[in-house]
């Protein structure tokens, strides 16, 4: 049976294009873009102490993107003064990254805009429902994610089981 075929299909189909129209995630702030949000959003949340720095590849990991694609945000952050980077002097090809008072000002701007955004939809849902659509979204990522990983396992392996 295909999409067109079956109404409840059809009903998903344009629940996921409303949400993604609805951009709700990708305001910039402090003319930050979303993307350069993440990161600071990361740096922030998981800095260890006593140096308060983070390497480009834990930052890649944790946001699930290419070092160079997070090296590219970093250049733009650093030209607009909110984060710097700091070499090792032990090891010259290791940088450590970390937020200036602007970027930590600008993250925590982000934070609190975003679960102000998240308050004002279980005030507008209520408890139940937002616990009942938390839920639902946690199934939804696991069913994609499944399906993704069966996917990439029927490529590599050349099988035809997905």
């Amino acid at each position: 049976m295909y999409v067109q075929d079956n109404a409840t299909a059809r009903q998903l189909l344009r629940s996921f294009m409303q949400f993604d129209r609805a951009e709700w995630h990708k305001r910039s702030i402090e003319g930050c873009k979303p993307s350069e949000i993440k990161v600071l959003l990361c740096i922030k949340r998981n800095v260890a102490p006593p140096t308060q720095e983070m390497k480009v590849s834990e930052i890649s990991r944790l946001l699930h993107v290419t070092s160079p694609m997070v090296t590219q945000l970093l250049k733009r952050l650093e030209a607009d003064g909110l984060v710097e980077r700091h070499s090792d002097p032990s090891d010259r090809r290791t940088v450590g990254i970390k937020l200036t008072e602007k970027g930590d000002l600008i993250a925590t701007k982000a934070a609190e805009a975003f679960f102000a955004s998240l308050h004002g939809l279980i005030e507008y849902l209520g408890e139940e429902q937002s616990q009942q659509l938390a839920e639902l979204l946690i199934s939804v990522s696991t069913y994609f994610n499944g399906k993704e990983a069966a996917l990439q396992h029927t490529y590599w392996s050349g099988s035809e089981e997905a």
